[in-house]
């Protein structure tokens, strides 16, 4: 027999299977976004990040009464039109845009007001953004370090106060928090990024509680980092010290693809706290825990050896 079509015939039923599982992975992607976002209020606040815009597709495609916030009107503008073009009219609802800057403090108090004009009420809010600066804890300014919390701490949090009152009110809602593992985790070169991340993560796990009674769900996923669709650029391996590993590009980034599969089923089961990420971040977050000596040697032996400029972004 010609081995051509002998390698032909071996890797056709493994093309077809593969197509096959790709394809009952989108089916059941699209019928879960259905089920947890159907006609719901979903208000998005980073809409242009790579996740927004994953995001964005997979809840208005799953008939989401959708709200995109981000920082450029033209370019939400562009998102909506794109969104518009690649779906059915009939079945879905035109996205709402609404300008939102988490580092301009002054002015959320019109967009809380603005956001819940769009619909009467809001039944999703999902607080996606994030700032970051990695750099030696010396190096960064006290105006920096007020810009990050801002953006990662203070803005989500007076958001999320400011829509409270209506989901209270209704007695249903459900706030997702995308936040970071270092929110659990401290990584050396990252201080005020992961002070916000930690500070944000506490709001968070005490407003479950408080809002419990209410029936209003309180999820936080923690990711080590989402990928971007372009290539970002990475040190060289001669120059990494053992904590790059936990913010570079590579390993252990996820795909917008992913992240938002894990959202709309955190969504769906309406679960508390979600953490993305492989084994080695894991470890340290039990060693951070139950052995914090050797996990603070480890850090200290980590850093050992970089150089302060090298850390400069």
């Amino acid at each position: 027999m010609d081995p051509g079509w002998t390698t032909t015939a071996l890797l056709l039923p493994c093309v077809v299977l593969t197509a096959g599982f790709f394809y009952l992975y989108s089916a059941m992607m699209g019928l879960l976004s259905r089920t947890s976002v159907h006609n719901k209020v979903v208000v998005i606040t980073d809409a242009l990040s790579s996740l927004g815009k994953e995001c964005a597709g997979v809840f208005h495609r799953g008939g989401a009464r959708l709200i995109l916030c981000g920082k450029s009107w033209d370019k939400l503008e562009e998102l909506s039109d794109d969104l518009a073009h690649s779906s059915d009219p009939t079945v879905t609802f035109p996205p709402k845009l609404v300008l939102l800057d988490f580092g301009d403090m002054d002015s959320l108090p019109e967009v809380v007001e603005e956001l819940l004009d769009c619909y009467g009420c809001m039944d999703i809010l999902i607080l996606n953004n994030s700032m970051k600066v990695k750099a030696p804890a010396h190096r960064v300014s006290l105006e920096t370090d007020k810009i990050l919390m801002d953006n990662n701490y203070f803005g989500p949090a007076t958001l999320a106060k400011g829509v409270l009152p209506s989901m209270i009110s209704r007695r249903t809602g459900h706030i997702l928090l995308v936040s970071s593992i270092q929110g659990k985790l401290a990584v050396p070169f990252c201080t005020t990024y992961a002070a916000s991340k930690h500070a944000v993560q506490a709001f968070f796990d005490c407003l479950r509680a408080e809002v419990d009674e209410y029936g209003i769900s309180i999820s936080t996923i923690n990711h080590t980092f989402i990928s971007s669709s372009s290539s970002d650029s990475v040190e060289p391996t001669s120059s990494r010290s053992i904590w790059s590993w936990f913010y570079t590009q590579r390993p252990g980034g996820v795909s917008p693809h992913e992240a938002v599969a894990e959202l709309v089923k955190t969504l769906n089961n309406k679960t508390k706290e979600v953490l993305i990420a492989p084994s080695l971040p894991r470890v340290a977050i039990y060693t951070r825990a139950l052995l914090p000596d050797v996990f603070f040697a480890v850090t200290a032996a980590g850093v050992n050896g970089t150089t302060a400029d090298s850390m400069l972004t």
